[in-house]
């Protein structure tokens, strides 16, 4: 089996998580990974107890957005030295107990991003968030020109490669589905998904992302960049005909071609 030769850590961007952004560094901490906290100008007291842990904070004084949050976490993870980046959200629904199994795919599939995808329990997911992360998935795969499970997922590895698109003109919730696409498709990038479980329960707060505002948003950016890279069809077909790689603990794995288009 492949080894990790990646110096990485775990980046947490947080708004408002004083509920549950403790039980989520700690857990992150007792496996011995390093952690970088980026607050999105919280005003409740997530930035006193994460200033408690023994972690890198980044604050903003204003809030600028989830996708500012990763960027400015990833510029601060590179200035540190790692070269790999695992994102994992600070409202509980990401579990530290997952990431071993992220970082254990990322050694079997080198180069890849590595998404945490919640295909377990999928019951607990409310109707309408299932169906509109169905349709997600449908359009930014088309957008990536292979096929994703759980593009919305906020639990991920991120390797050297897509780190280098920090810079992307994205904001916001977009900035995840345009580094998706951006990696699939300028730099060649495949995409791996580790199921782990759907967790809606009832002391998770309410999603930061718009319904309406934010899946128009990443709509219309997805629909731009299909017609900027162009082969439409090809690439309609890419998505739809290719298998998703699915990495399950050495279970069935299916195996996918990431050939580019230009």
């Amino acid at each position: 089996m492949n080894t990790i030769t990646a110096r990485w850590c775990v980046l947490i961007p947080c708004l408002n998580e004083a509920a549950a952004i403790e039980s989520v560094i700690t857990s992150v901490l007792a496996l011995g990974a390093p952690v970088i906290v980026v607050d999105d100008g919280s005003d409740d007291r997530t930035p006193e107890i994460v200033a408690s842990l023994p972690v890198t904070l980044l604050r903003h004084a204003a809030r600028r957005g989830k996708g500012e949050a990763l960027r400015h976490g990833f510029r601060e993870a590179r200035r540190q030295g790692y070269t790999a980046v695992l994102t994992m959200d600070g409202d509980g629904q990401h579990l530290a107990a997952d990431i071993p199994r992220l970082v254990a795919a990322a050694a079997r599939y080198p180069g890849h991003i590595v998404i945490g995808a919640r295909l377990r329990n999928r019951e607990q997911q409310p109707k309408s968030r299932r169906r509109a992360n169905a349709v997600a998935d449908w359009g930014i795969s088309w957008g990536c020109a292979q096929p994703i499970a759980d593009t919305q997922s906020g639990q991920r590895w991120y390797p050297p490669a897509a780190l280098e698109l920090v810079d992307l003109a994205a904001e916001n919730f977009v900035f995840e589905a345009a580094l998706l696409i951006a990696a699939s498709r300028e730099r060649h990038i495949g995409v791996v998904s580790v199921p782990i479980a759907s967790r809606y329960h009832a002391e998770f707060r309410a999603s930061h992302l718009n319904p309406v505002r934010d899946v128009t948003r990443i709509t219309l950016y997805t629909i731009g960049r299909v017609l900027h890279y162009g082969h439409i069809i090809a690439s309609y077909r890419r998505s739809r005909g290719l298998p998703t790689v699915i990495d399950d603990n050495d279970a069935l794995v299916l195996d996918a071609t990431t050939a580019s288009l230009t």
